[in-house]
C-alpha cells in the first residue's frame, strides 16, 4: 500500500511538473512579443525557452503517465530542473540577461518554482522502493 501511494504521489508531482512547463511553455512562444515589452526579455531566449518547455512538458507528461515512473528518467527530470533554475539566476547574475524589474522577477519567481518542483519530486522519488 505504501509503495502505490508513493508512486501515485511521485505521478501527480510529474503531472504539476508537466502542466506548469506546458503553460509556461505556450506563453513564452505565443506571447513573446508581448512579454518582451513587459519583461525587456529577448523575444529569441523566450521563444526558445518556450519550445523546449514544451518539448519537456512532453516528455515529463509521459513519464508521469507510466505506471512505474523509472528512477532514472525520474532523476534525469529533477537534475533538468535543478540546472533550469541555477541557470535562470546565473543568467541574471552574470548580466548574460538584462531584464527590467518585472522580467527580474519573473524569471526569479520561474526559478524558484522549478526548484521546488525538483525538491518535491527528489522527495516523492526517495519515498519509493528500490527494486533490484
Amino acid at each position: 500500500m505504501f509503495a502505490s501511494n508513493a508512486t501515485l504521489l511521485l505521478r501527480r508531482i510529474l503531472a504539476f511538473d508537466a502542466t506548469v512547463s506546458l503553460a509556461t511553455g505556450v506563453l513564452c512562444l505565443a506571447g513573446a512579443d508581448v512579454l518582451h515589452q513587459w519583461l525587456a526579455l529577448p523575444v529569441p531566449v523566450l521563444r526558445l525557452s518556450g519550445v523546449f518547455l514544451i518539448v519537456c512538458a512532453g516528455f515529463i507528461g509521459w513519464l508521469a503517465s507510466r505506471q512505474q515512473p523509472p528512477r532514472a528518467l525520474v532523476w534525469i527530470v529533477i537534475a533538468g530542473n535543478a540546472l533550469w533554475a541555477i541557470e535562470s539566476v546565473v543568467s541574471l547574475w552574470s548580466g548574460w540577461l538584462q531584464p527590467n524589474t518585472l522580467g527580474a522577477a519573473f524569471v526569479i519567481v520561474q526559478a524558484l518554482t522549478v526548484a521546488g518542483i525538483a525538491e518535491l519530486e527528489y522527495i516523492a522519488l526517495s519515498r519509493q522502493p528500490v527494486t533490484v
